[in-house]
């Protein structure tokens, strides 16, 4: 439900981190945004940030790093038409304000003849997805140190195979303000969490690791003795059966998709080509076909930045508008795009909530939250046991695609070969390598085990990174193919 009660709330505590130290009020924001609008422009905004993040790691045993800062700053910025102007300081005060503004805007050389009319302050809707607390003060160091070294004991009982191993701990606490030349007012105090784990297994000589981990928007608490032994299991369990993998053959063939993480290909190979820049220019696989089918029956694509603690959700996005939760594709038909405010605009439809960006140092841009496939009505074993010959991709590494073509090379981590529905082998070096818009036709099964990952995913999109997650159900695809290295 969105409601102003979430942003009073988080306004108070954005104004005594980001206004009040600094001897600024809402006053002074209004100010440094009349500035700006005495020149004609389309949009004007600030964005104000602090973030408070810390991080500890292990390797070989013991805790060899742990480190904590802080960093606040506010990002002015004018659009006008197609034309972005920026600028962004880390000093906040009323001199760095009113010099952004005077700077971003030049944008438009038109300046009005009119005075400005003050907008009325209108404090914006949003969510309550998250608790707004710090996450960093819900353990002590010492806790913190000591579940890293217990994931570290953990994982060598596991097997006298591991070797090695890597565990890193993760808490930002990061409070935002957006302030509009419309008068909306917005505010989100952010936490974030993230506990991995990496092995290394050895045997006969041959070396394999092993990843997992997790994470979302609370306290560490989460991190109970059940989660990080699901972590290890899932870390070691891809270590070891590396161990025994066999180079993978290559060719045209089925594949079957794992559910949860696997939902990183979606997000690649189909999620980038639906942001709304890329269409808004024409340069996306997507472009111009909202209507079409562009995908096979039954496959329903969702980018939700509403689920409740998820890593890629938000209560407002960088610009102030409430998350949503938007259908791209449904039954196979393509219903819209992901829009920030400036694309929306130019492309005559309203904003989606998706307008994010790394931090105040950087302009906001039409981004994925948490993007995912509806599951369908097949038993993931039925799936499995319907392939002749192929490959059984169960987890995946990295990935890259070309938004204009919407071709992806995806590199599996934990991978089988499957003969008659039977699960011969694992394999090693298997890459998935196609088109998005192609690879969605020629899904032919869908799971009724849609998941989400665990919390781990970051996306890059033009230098910046920001927080995301993915999900799917188990999925077969015919005709993809595998570069292997049989």
């Amino acid at each position: 439900m969105i409601t102003r009660e979430p942003t009073i709330e988080r306004l108070a505590t954005a104004k005594s981190l980001l206004l009040t130290p600094f001897g600024l009020d809402e006053s002074h924001l209004t100010k440094a945004l009349n500035e700006i609008k005495a020149h004609q422009v389309d949009e004007a905004d600030l964005y104000f940030q602090y973030t408070r993040s810390e991080g500890w790691s292990l390797e070989e045993g013991i805790v060899k790093t742990g480190s904590f800062s802080i960093d606040q700053g506010v990002g002015v910025r004018a659009v006008s038409g197609e034309k972005t102007a920026f600028a962004y300081s880390d000093d906040i005060s009323e001199a760095s304000l009113l010099d952004a503004a005077r700077t971003v805007r030049t944008i438009s050389s038109a300046a009005q003849s009119k005075r400005t009319k003050t907008a009325t302050t209108k404090i914006a809707g949003s969510r309550k997805l998250y608790a707004g607390l710090d996450p960093i003060s819900t353990l002590d160091s010492t806790t913190k140190v000591e579940l890293l070294g217990k994931v570290e004991k953990l994982a060598r009982a596991k097997d006298p195979r591991i070797i090695q191993v890597m565990a890193g701990l993760a808490s930002e606490y990061d409070v935002v303000m957006v302030a509009r030349a419309d008068g909306t007012i917005a505010a989100d105090v952010r936490p974030l969490v993230r506990l991995s784990v990496t092995v290394i297994a050895e045997q006969k000589g041959r070396r394999e690791v092993g990843s997992s981990g997790g994470g979302g928007r609370f306290g560490l608490a989460y991190f109970t003795d059940a989660q990080i032994e699901e972590y290890v299991n899932q870390a070691v369990h891809a270590a070891l059966t590396n161990l025994d993998a066999r180079p993978a053959p290559a060719g045209e063939m089925t594949v079957v998709l794992g559910s949860g993480w696997p939902g990183i290909l979606l997000h690649e190979a189909i999620g980038h080509g639906l942001e709304g820049d890329f269409n808004r220019k024409g340069s996306s696989a997507f472009s111009g076909r909202i209507g079409q089918r562009v995908a096979a029956k039954g496959v329903t694509v969702l980018d939700d930045g509403t689920i409740a603690d998820r890593r890629g959700s938000l209560n407002v996005d960088d610009e102030g508008n409430a998350s949503q939760r938007n259908v791209l594709i449904e039954d196979g038909i393509l219903k819209g795009y992901i829009q920030d405010s400036m694309n929306a605009r130019l492309m005559g439809v309203a904003p989606t909530g998706n307008g994010r960006r790394e931090s105040y140092a950087h302009v906001p841009m039409p981004r994925m939250t948490n993007t995912y496939m509806l599951g369908g009505d097949k038993e993931p074993e039925e799936i499995v046991k319907s392939i002749k010959k192929g490959l059984y991709a169960v987890n995946f590494g990295g990935g890259q695609v070309d938004i204009t073509s919407g071709k992806f090379v995806f590199s599996a981590s934990e991978a089988y070969w499957v003969e008659n529905g039977k699960i011969q082998y694992p394999v090693k070096g298997a890459t998935l390598v196609g088109s998005g818009p192609d690879c969605l036709k020629r899904v032919s099964m869908i799971g009724n085990d849609m998941k989400l990952d665990s919390g781990v995913g970051t996306c890059g999109k033009e230098g910046q990174s920001v927080p995301v997650g993915v999900g799917q159900p188990t999925l077969r695809i015919d005709g993809l193919t595998v570069g292997g290295t049989a």
